[in-house]
C-alpha cells in the first residue's frame, strides 16, 4: 500500500479566525515544512461567500496560492451565491465537487474537515 502524500482540507466553516488560525496556517505550513507533498483547500458552503467579502481571507488565499497550495471551490455552492466569477478572479478553481469528494472518501484519501 502506498503512502498518501496529498492532504485535502474541506473548509466549510466561514469563521475568519478559524480560516486564519487553522485552515491557512496548517495548509501553508504543511507544504513549507514538508509535512505533505501536496495540499488542496476545498471551499464549500458559506466559505465561498466569505472569500469574496473578507480582505484578510483574500490575502490568505493569495499567500497560499503563492506557497503552492491548491485552492478549489464547490461550483454548486458558488452558483447558489452567484459568486463563481468573483472566486475565479482570485485564482481559485471552481468545479463541481460532489463526485470528486465522493471518490476521495471512497479511496480513503486524507481529508481534514473544518
Amino acid at each position: 500500500m502506498s503512502e498518501k502524500t496529498h492532504l485535502y482540507i474541506l473548509w466549510t466553516n466561514a469563521d475568519v479566525e478559524v480560516a486564519e488560525k487553522m485552515v491557512f496556517m496548517y495548509g501553508v505550513n504543511s507544504l513549507l515544512k514538508g509535512w505533505w507533498e501536496e495540499v488542496t483547500i476545498i471551499l464549500w458552503g458559506p466559505t465561498v461567500k466569505l472569500v469574496t467579502e473578507n480582505e484578510t481571507v483574500q490575502k490568505l488565499i493569495s499567500e497560499s496560492l503563492e506557497a503552492g497550495v491548491n485552492m478549489s471551490a464547490c461550483r454548486s455552492c458558488a452558483e447558489m451565491y452567484g459568486l463563481s466569477e468573483a472566486i475565479e478572479a482570485q485564482g481559485v478553481e471552481v468545479i463541481y465537487w460532489g463526485e470528486p469528494l465522493t471518490d476521495l472518501l471512497k479511496n480513503n484519501e486524507k481529508i481534514l474537515t473544518v
